[in-house]
This record gives structure tokens, sequence and C-alpha cells, in this order.
């Protein structure tokens, strides 16, 4: 934290008939405000993780500190992205042990949560001690394709096979509900006559990894989840 103090001054106090005399004031103190600690969590490569690693380097410019990255599963590939940028990695003993959860996001004093291609429902428990801290990125324009089960290449191939001509993501504040948080912002992407579900995923997750930074952006600088009107 840095801190700035002013020095201090003097200022003239006259009280009736009292001579002229000069109280001290004492010295402002102004604090630098402290960036939003971020919990990316993770069940795979992470290139989404990634995205968020480029956008907030530690020296915390933006407000944002990607203080700790955190997995379902000890393979992923997404923890070795996140140890050579020296970021603090764990990996869940239980997804579905909502003690485990909050021991670890409080021993790293986090802020705000965001799944990023994490495949586990959070612990109602963990939901609801970090009520509207939880923010979760899906790849298709929800409310539709949303839903348990609906992850990955499946939803590409559910959006070809419906004959939708656009596409997208979608980030949203997370409840108890697979996919039905409210809303917070979405990027489109046209569905090609000749796409194949790895064709589309390639172009969402090409917006995926502009609308999730710009998310988390103005979650620190507002202080809480808002909605995002439009992404650069």
């Amino acid at each position: 934290m840095r801190l700035s103090t002013l020095p201090a001054t003097t200022a003239p106090v006259t009280t009736g008939a009292m001579p002229r005399c000069y109280a001290n004031v004492q010295p402002s103190v102004t604090f630098a405000p402290m960036p939003m600690r971020v919990a990316v969590c993770i069940s795979g490569g992470g290139s989404n993780l990634g995205a968020l690693l480029e956008a907030f380097p530690a020296s915390n410019e933006a407000g944002v500190d990607i203080a700790l990255v955190l997995s379902d599963r000890p393979g992923a590939g997404g923890l070795a992205r996140a140890r050579q940028k020296s970021v603090a990695t764990e990996v869940l003993s239980d997804p579905a042990d909502s003690a485990d959860w909050l021991s670890r996001l409080d021993q790293h004093r986090i802020d705000l949560v965001v799944l990023a291609g994490f495949l586990k429902q959070v612990p109602g428990p963990v939901v609801t001690a970090f009520r509207d801290r939880i923010i979760n990125i899906h790849p298709a324009l929800l409310p539709a394709f949303g839903g348990k089960g609906m992850y990955g290449m499946r939803v590409h191939a559910a959006v070809i096979a419906s004959g939708a001509r656009e596409s997208g993501c979608t980030v949203h504040v997370v409840n108890e509900e697979y996919d039905r948080g409210p809303i917070l912002a979405q990027a489109r992407v046209p569905v090609l006559p000749d796409d194949t579900p790895e064709s589309l995923a390639a172009r969402v997750l090409a917006a995926e990894h502009r609308l999730l930074p710009a998310v988390v952006r103005e979650t620190a600088r507002r202080g809480r989840p808002v909605p995002l009107h439009a992404v650069d």
C-alpha cells in the first residue's frame, strides 16, 4: 500500500476579543486504492486465464490483482501458466466441499471469483458467502445454449444444429443455478455456413478473450460487477 502524507499546516483562529492565535491542523492522509484481488477458477488449459494475466500484469496498474488460480484438477494446464507468472495456485481436494473453497479464498483475501472454463458447480454456501462476487464466462449467448452439461464443443455443436446465424459469449453473475445469473455483458460473432464446432469455437474464444478482461476491469473500477454495455 502506498501512503502519502501532506505536511502539517497552521490556520488562523479568531475567538472574540482574544488575540489571534494558530491551531495545528492534523496531517491529511491519502491511501492509494487497493487492487481487487481476483481468484480465477479453471479446469483445463486456461486460455481465458492467459487473457486475464496479459490484461492485468503484476504491476496492478488496472486495479486488478490476479491473486490465485484455483482448479478442480491437479493436471490442469492453466496451473503451469499461472506459476510461470508467479501467481499462487491451489487445487481443491473436493470441488463440492464448500469449507475447502472458503478456506482457500479467505487465505488469499479474495474479493472476486472468476470462473473461466471451470466445469464444476460452485457449492451453494460459497455462492452465498460471495453473493454477487462470482462471475462466469459461457461460450454462447445466454439464456440460449446454457445449463447443466452445456460446455465446450457441446455448446458449439448445438448452436450449429439449431441453425442460429450468430453466437458469442456471455459473462454473468453466478447464482445457485447453472448459467442463470444476471447477465453482465455479451459479445456476438457470426455463425458461418461452413462452420464446424471447432471453427465456431475458435471465433467465440477470441471474443471471450476480449470480453472477460473488459468485465473484470469494469468490476474493479466500480467495486462490484455491473452490466457492461459496450466492449471495444
